[in-house]
């Protein structure tokens, strides 16, 4: 009778202990399956901002926008361009020498690819505009830009709130290059960044390069454009290739 008991006993416990386990495992499963509470943000090796999920009328949240120069302001936000929202530099009213910039601020990288699509909307002194990286702050950086009212692409450093043209790679110093013109429509600008090397794309082909090493640390990325010139921006991509 008592070895009964301790058979049923040990039954017993075996069912409970199994039982347990496969509770704990459900749970388990239920946990893994719940929705994320949290936005995961995008990744840092391969973001692309068609700016359609933004609120227009408004500067996104991490986004930062600064000038480098004359003038009092800048005005970045996303618009409506023809039922595509895209990203817009807006301010008409600044001098010659001022420099619209806006960063992702999450996001810093050495070297990288940028692409963007862009408009020259506006603008009687400027037009068009670009790429910043490697922005540290508002007087230090990078640029590259298109302007429709040159037609031409040219290369700078910012330093020090200083902007300067670099000299081109088996060509020396000669403002950028002259491109077909590139009217009011929409073009594709390209960069890719390897150390000290700067490769420039504009619809598809490459332009021209650039050896600097004024900036060699990581920074930010973003858009830029110059005194009044009022630009669209759509479609940024940057990939990171650290």
């Amino acid at each position: 009778m008592k070895a009964l008991s301790i058979i049923s006993l040990s039954i017993f416990l075996l069912i409970g202990c199994n039982q347990a386990k496969t509770n704990a495992d459900d749970s388990t499963v239920e946990k893994k399956s719940e929705p994320a509470s949290a936005v995961v943000p995008p990744s840092v090796a391969d973001t692309t901002f068609t700016f359609d999920n933004y609120e227009a009328g408004k500067l996104p949240d991490g986004w930062s926008q600064y000038f480098t120069g004359r003038g009092t302001g800048t005005e970045w936000k996303i618009v409506d361009d023809n039922g595509n929202k895209v990203m817009a530099q807006l301010s008409k009213d600044n001098p010659n020498y001022h420099f619209n910039v806006v960063v992702f601020d999450e996001l810093e990288a050495e070297n990288v690819v940028l692409t963007v699509k862009l408009k020259g909307v506006t603008g009687k002194m400027d037009q068009g505009g670009g790429f910043v990286w490697r922005f540290t702050d508002a007087d230090n950086y990078y640029v590259v830009r298109a302007n429709p009212l040159e037609d031409n692409v040219v290369l700078y450093k910012v330093k020090d709130g200083k902007r300067s043209d670099l000299p081109l790679l088996g060509k020396g110093r000669t403002y950028g290059v002259d491109v077909e013109p590139l009217g009011n429509g929409w073009n594709t600008l390209k960069l890719t960044v390897a150390g000290n090397l700067f490769t420039v794309y504009l619809n598809g082909k490459q332009l021209f390069q650039v050896k600097d090493e004024t900036f060699k640390n990581a920074g930010k990325v973003g858009l830029w454009t110059k005194a009044d010139a009022a630009s669209y921006f759509d479609d940024f991509q940057v990939d990171v290739t650290d």
